[in-house]
């Protein structure tokens, strides 16, 4: 038994109030108190805070137990448990829309009130301490969320430092730079852009798992927004990669939001090409129908062990057939998480030595004219 527990009466009948109290009292439960109407059931749990309330349906006044235990539940999180004698089915219905934590039917037996309040109290405890984890993790959540944002900040300061120093260096040395000197203030500037880029994909992932990352769609010319990013990554990744762009359909009066479309398909073409140590070729292809718009992205390079894919999408974790092939972690994970925001779907096929396939499927807004 629950010890201690303290139980509140809701019933309109004297002989079976003081009947239900008799027992609980035997059984030992303390009883808070006897009332016979919804308001008053309202008032005193209100002012007594029981542990559970036992409430008839059929009451005098304008509150019947189902309204009273409705205000009780929601307002106060006290579970309440039916003792009644009606069974009808409109009567049901009305009392499963409260979620009630018990319905006993009168007349009830001793040991079956005691099993239904100690169910009862036992769920809501449950509950209880579920509801506690959930509010202690979304805590820890917007900490975690605080802290990137507050140390990519601090990050930033000396990185704008560097960068901006750099800078300088290569316009004073202008006249008497050579391949050394190119190359150290070239490999500053990579690791400066690197580092900003390590910083943006950490505070978005923050940002995201925190639900601060809302849907933005804005009209887009998606076939030149693609071409445009192929160029991109082409001009990165030299000349022994060839990635070819092609598309399907119409993809005029379009919206999608731009700022989860980007790292979408930059961290899926990035990949396609890191993981395709030996060069080759890099196939991206648009497709559209009515509703949706497919991005499919397709190399030839390592593949994915078929024991990493069902991690693939957790931030850090890396297939252990990457070697030396540098990488975070993260970029799946940021595609996800801009996937799921954006409401679509991805899937991957992959073997080993052969190559990976990345299919995301993206809802289409369609602009609407006035």
């Amino acid at each position: 038994m629950i010890s201690s527990a303290r139980l509140l009466i809701v019933e309109d009948e004297e002989i079976v109030a003081f009947d239900i109290e008799t027992t609980l009292q035997t059984l030992g439960y303390e009883v808070v108190g006897i009332v016979t109407t919804g308001e008053e059931a309202i008032a005193t749990a209100t002012q007594t805070k029981p542990d559970l309330v036992l409430m008839d349906i059929r009451l005098p006044g304008k509150l019947d137990g189902v309204e009273a235990a409705k205000e009780i539940s929601q307002r106060l999180n006290i579970p309440v448990v039916y003792l009644t004698a009606h069974a009808d089915q409109p009567t049901l219905d009305r009392a499963k829309i409260t979620a009630p934590f018990g319905y006993l039917l009168k007349p009830f037996q001793e040991n079956e009130l005691e099993t239904t309040i100690e169910i009862a109290l036992s769920r809501h405890q449950s509950e209880e301490r579920l509801r506690l984890a959930l509010a202690k993790e979304k805590e820890l959540n917007q900490l975690k969320t605080q802290f990137i944002a507050i140390t990519s900040h601090e990050f930033r300061t000396p990185l704008t430092t560097i960068s901006s120093s750099n800078d300088l260096l290569e316009r004073y040395c202008r006249d008497s730079m050579d391949a050394k000197k190119e190359k150290h203030l070239r490999q500053i500037k990579l690791s400066v852009n690197q580092m900003i880029q390590l910083l943006d994909d950490v505070l978005l992932i923050g940002r995201a798992e925190s639900g601060k990352v809302e849907l933005q769609p804005i009209p887009i010319d998606l076939v030149e927004f693609c071409h445009n990013l192929v160029e991109e990554i082409q001009t990165n990744a030299g000349e022994k990669y060839q990635i070819i762009f092609t598309h399907q359909g119409k993809f005029t009066e379009t919206c999608l939001d731009i700022n989860l479309l980007r790292p979408i398909l930059s961290n899926l073409l990035a990949n396609a090409v890191k993981y395709s140590p030996q060069g080759g070729v890099v196939t991206f292809n648009l497709f559209r129908n009515d509703t949706t718009i497919t991005f499919q992205i397709k190399d030839s390079g390592i593949g994915i062990p078929p024991e990493a894919q069902k991690y693939l999408f957790e931030s850090f974790h890396r297939a252990s057939n990457v070697g030396t092939i540098k990488g975070t972690g993260l970029g799946l994970s940021i595609v996800k998480r801009c996937v799921d925001i954006h409401g679509g779907e991805i899937s991957v096929d992959s073997e080993v030595n052969v190559g990976t396939t990345f299919t995301v499927t993206l809802p289409i807004v369609l602009m609407v004219d006035g």
